[in-house]
């Protein structure tokens, strides 16, 4: 997939559009990053009229000793 990106952003938040080809397709769709106030970040993107993904993750504390 070839695409472009429009950006808008806040303190907490990026969200986008995109427009591009996928196997010579033209496709689009949109998403945003978000900080949540626990430290993890929630990822949506989806093709407009298609597909949807959520991603989440979030920070690994660790009990060792830097």
């Amino acid at each position: 997939m070839q695409a472009g990106l429009q950006l808008g952003y806040s303190t907490s938040m990026v969200s986008f559009t995109w427009a591009g080809c996928d196997e010579m397709d033209e496709v689009s769709g949109d998403g945003h990053a978000e900080l949540l106030d626990d430290g993890a970040i929630e990822i949506a993107f989806a093709y407009h009229n298609g597909d949807e993904a959520i991603l989440k993750a979030k920070p690994e504390t660790s009990s060792t000793a830097c």
